[in-house]
């Protein structure tokens, strides 16, 4: 491995499993939408490490972070965690887009409108 290599360590390799097989039931729920390039034929991965930091979904065509929160990213502490890991992600030029839970499950066309929204090629 390069120093340089910035997708899927291999120490995070483990912790990328358990992610996957342990998801919450919003990621089990918008992977049945954005799997199989099933939205606009873009490839989406679950559960990719960039850096040491591994992000829910993420589309390597447009370089977009699709990360969802639950009720465990309402503290300060996880807000702030949160942020500065987006910022370390913005700037190596991926494009991150946040959705809570819930509107995944309420408000899936939006959600998916929104995703689409956010393609550049």
């Amino acid at each position: 491995m390069s120093k340089y290599q910035i997708h899927n360590r291999k120490h995070l390799e483990s912790f990328r499993k358990d992610l996957r097989n342990d998801s919450t039931a919003a990621e089990v729920f918008l992977w049945k939408y954005l799997s199989k390039s099933q939205l606009e034929g873009r490839k989406f991965r679950r559960q990719q490490s960039i850096g040491n930091y591994i992000v829910d979904f993420y589309c390597p065509k447009e370089r977009l972070i699709v990360e969802l929160d639950g009720e465990y990213h309402n503290s300060s502490k996880t807000q702030e965690y949160d942020e500065e890991r987006t910022k370390y992600l913005n700037d190596l030029g991926f494009l991150v887009i946040r959705f809570e839970n819930k509107m995944v499950f309420d408000q899936l066309p939006s959600v998916l409108k929104e995703i689409q929204d956010n393609f550049i090629t």
